[in-house]
Formats: C-alpha cells, sequence, structure tokens
C-alpha cells in the first residue's frame, strides 16, 4: 500500500490531450496552433499572456507546447523552444535565433534581475521574431513587477484560464473513468471532490491510484473503498 500512495505524487506527461478544455477552447486552439507551426500572427499576437488561480492549469498548458516543439536544436524539429521558470539563471532569458516560442512562468514571483532580464529578452523577440507565452496568477496589470514589465506582458492577447466548475470536473473524471474501464458513480466522483484536492491534476492521479487499489485489492469501486483510500494517504502525509 505504501508504494500505492506514493505512486500519487507521479506526474502524468503534461500535454494538449490531458488538458481538460472547459471555457477555454479559445485560448487552447491557439497554442496548438503555435505548436503546430500553423498561427499566422500579428505583431501583438506573438505575445501571450495567461493568467489565473492555482491549479487552473497554466503550467500544465507552458509544458504542453514545451513538448509540442522540438527542443532548440534538435534534429528535425520544425521550432526549438524554452521553458524559463521564475527561478531561472539569468542566462536562460538571453535570446537565441534557433528559439522561436519562450515560455515563462510564474511572472509574479520573478526576482528583480529576472524581470530586467525579461523586459530585454521581450524586446528582443519584438524586433527579432518568435514567440513569448507568459503565465502567472495575476492578470498583468495587477503584477508587482517592474512597470516596463508590466506595460508589456499586458501588451499582447491575454487569456484568463478559467477553471472547471465542479460539474465539468466530475464530467471529465467520469469520461477518463470510462477510458480506463473503470465502472463509478457521480457520487463517489463527487465524494472525492468534496473530500481532497480539487485541483484536476490531483483529481486524475487519485482516479488512477483508485483503480490500482481496486485491482490490488479485488475490491469493486465504492464509496466504502474510496474512504480507506483517502485515510491510508491521510495518514501517509502526516508527519
Amino acid at each position: 500500500m505504501r508504494q500505492l500512495l506514493l505512486d500519487l505524487s507521479a506526474q502524468q506527461p503534461p500535454t494538449f490531450d490531458t488538458f481538460v478544455t472547459g471555457q477555454n477552447a479559445e485560448l487552447l486552439q491557439r497554442l496548438q496552433d503555435i505548436a503546430a507551426g500553423q498561427a499566422q500572427p500579428t505583431l501583438n499576437d506573438r505575445f501571450i499572456y495567461l493568467w489565473g488561480e492555482t491549479g487552473a492549469g497554466k503550467t500544465h498548458l507552458l509544458h504542453s507546447v514545451l513538448h509540442s516543439l522540438a527542443p532548440a536544436g534538435a534534429q528535425g524539429g520544425a521550432i526549438g523552444s524554452r521553458l524559463i521558470p521564475a527561478d531561472a539563471d539569468d542566462s536562460a532569458f538571453d535570446y537565441d535565433p534557433a528559439i522561436q516560442c519562450y515560455l515563462l512562468d510564474d511572472c509574479e514571483q520573478l526576482p528583480p534581475a529576472s524581470q530586467i532580464a525579461a523586459f530585454a529578452l521581450f524586446n528582443q523577440i519584438r524586433e527579432l521574431g518568435g514567440y513569448l507565452v507568459s503565465a502567472g496568477a495575476q492578470p498583468p496589470a495587477q503584477l508587482e513587477v517592474r512597470e516596463d514589465l508590466r506595460t508589456r506582458l499586458g501588451w499582447g492577447l491575454i487569456y484568463q484560464l478559467h477553471g472547471l466548475t465542479d460539474d465539468e470536473k466530475i464530467a471529465a473524471l467520469t469520461q477518463s473513468a470510462q477510458a480506463r474501464g473503470m465502472t463509478i458513480s457521480p457520487g463517489i466522483l463527487s465524494y472525492l471532490l468534496t473530500h481532497y484536492r480539487r485541483d484536476m491534476p490531483s483529481l486524475s492521479r487519485m482516479l488512477d491510484a483508485l483503480d490500482r487499489y481496486s485491482l490490488e485489492t479485488k475490491r469493486p469501486i465504492t464509496l466504502p473503498l474510496l474512504r480507506d483510500l483517502l485515510q491510508q494517504e491521510a495518514e501517509n502525509e502526516t508527519p
């Protein structure tokens, strides 16, 4: 059982296919077009900023773009890409003609030196070409960063990443369960939503664990089984 619980922390590869769209269809399509090399942007369209609450899927989408594009220098890759986390070295902000898509995460956490580097990168992309897809917890106007960078981040397309409603989460989990061949009632999923973490990555991992636990214990997926699993995971997390 200990190994089963440890598996809850395992991340599924973040891809466009594993992103639950909800009300974010336009944004998803735009990022997919960029990844497929099918976008025909104006100057402003080359800069995209995503914002939303924790767990809405911002980092998931940035990684989806990254994994859909060839890394810079890869043989046969159409375009290169680079993910820049907030704690990246300043060298990560260096402009490289081989990189056509830069992905900047957690803008609200950028330290002062990185804010200067991000501002310089924005101007180079604007002059020399490429895309910059950035993400943060607040819209650009509310970011506590340098004024010049805040202005630049608000210069292109801005998308609020809408979280899923409870009904949408249940529908997505039900579809995922059916794809696994699981028989699970909406009541069990409703209980999971109210007694576990509510972000989709955590819920999906718990669904995987519930499936494995059912197979290992040879018990059907019922509310008592879910309660048992949740209790054991809570005990596992207790120091």
